[in-house]
């Protein structure tokens, strides 16, 4: 990416994250460490469907489509309307859905989609409620396919609170598989990834 790129994508997102606190739960995008480590989990082959939820500026986004194969389907779900006018002004090969991930089947119902075979999550989950948590969740899990895996950066310097508590618990409830990945240290503030599988 440019310098100049790089730079809009910093101020498109320190201006949403200054109107809108409730939306975006970090105070810089996510880093590049961060992105290549999410993008491992992303098929390497075959036709895959992808979809990100809360994707914001995309910082997820690149890594996971050099990842992709041809003939693979990479879909994102966006809230915030100015994020998505910026993802579809300089992603144009993202397919970026704009609504609310708590009515995610219907959203994929509506896009043609009935599994997705990642799920990549950006969702600033310590803002939400318990209960806002476990819907997101069980509504990423219903659209996964048996195979499927969802994937979800936290923060190290929440992992006390409960917020984070509760949606790290939430996450035992609704997969059968949680692995915590290595830390990131090199992203700010410092980073988890979890990875997580079969859902209950």
């Amino acid at each position: 990416m440019s310098k100049r790129k790089k730079l809009r994508e910093y101020w498109t997102f320190l201006n949403r994250a200054a109107r809108r606190p409730s939306r975006v739960g970090a105070v810089l995008p996510t880093s590049q460490h961060v992105a290549a480590a999410v993008a491992t989990v992303v098929p390497s082959y075959g036709s895959p469907t992808v979809l990100e939820l809360g994707p914001g500026t995309g910082a997820l986004s690149r890594p996971i489509q050099r990842r992709l194969s041809e003939g693979a389907r990479h879909l994102a779900v966006e809230i915030d309307q100015e994020m998505v006018r910026y993802l579809r002004s300089t992603k144009p090969w993202l397919e970026v859905i704009e609504g609310d991930a708590t009515h995610l089947r219907k959203l994929l119902d509506d896009a043609g989609v009935d599994q997705v075979d990642a799920v990549i999550s950006s969702i600033p989950w310590t803002l939400l409620p318990p209960d806002k948590q476990r819907e997101l969740l069980l509504q990423a899990a219903s659209v996964m396919a048996p195979n499927g895996v969802f994937t979800t950066v936290t923060y190290l310097t929440t992992l006390w609170r409960p917020p984070t508590r509760q949606f790290v618990e939430a996450l035992h409830d609704t997969f059968e598989e949680v692995l915590p990945r290595t830390a990131i240290w090199r992203n700010v503030p410092p980073a988890r990834i979890y990875a997580c599988r079969r859902p209950k």
